[in-house]
């Protein structure tokens, strides 16, 4: 094998590559890809005629583990059903307000106390459902005299929300719906 300066060479058993840039009698010196000198024997060289990327895409592989790498698997259909589980489709948090779901004993509580604990449960509730991401929450306070309503209102103008009076075929006038807005500037 005739091994000539400009040849880009690699050292069999160690890990440099270069160019021949001087050709001794029974020596050769490759400067390696980071500028030194090395001196080999010529039977220690190996020519690099072609880049090793260009190479592979030629030769045949026989390796199973390469061959299942190479062989192009078929792309997943997608379903033509459309997933339910998107946040605009997820149901609302309901949060029943009434004071029986909330506490057991509340016979001897005054009514302050009572719209109190309402309205630090919706506060809680509501803070929760903004920290989480969720699209809305609907409020269950019934009708009653609309003390209730009219604190919750006051409540949710302190917090990036828009509301409205819930679905009446599900809740009746009893509800308030909040959307939460997921860019305060919406």
């Amino acid at each position: 094998m005739s091994l000539k300066v400009g040849d880009f060479v690699a050292a069999i058993d160690d890990v440099v590559k270069g160019y021949i840039i001087k050709v001794k009698e029974k020596t050769i010196i490759v400067e390696g890809e980071d500028g030194f000198p090395f001196e080999y024997i010529p039977k220690e060289v190996v020519v690099i005629k072609e880049n090793q990327n260009e190479l592979s895409k030629y030769s045949d592989i026989s390796n199973s583990d390469l061959l299942e790498k190479t062989v192009e698997k078929p792309k997943r259909r997608k379903s033509q059903f459309k997933s339910d589980a998107k946040p605009e489709k997820q149901p609302p948090m309901e949060v029943d307000l009434h004071i029986e779901k909330l506490t057991k004993s509340y016979r001897r509580m005054d009514n302050y106390d009572i719209v109190n604990i309402q309205i630090d449960t919706a506060k809680a509730k509501l803070e929760f459902a903004i920290r989480n991401r969720l699209p809305k929450v609907v409020f269950i306070h019934g009708v009653g005299a609309g003390v209730l309503k009219t604190e919750l209102g006051y409540l949710l103008r302190k917090y990036p929300v828009k509301w409205y009076a819930a679905d009446f075929r599900k809740y009746g006038l009893g509800a308030t719906e909040v959307y939460i807005l997921q860019n305060p500037r919406d």
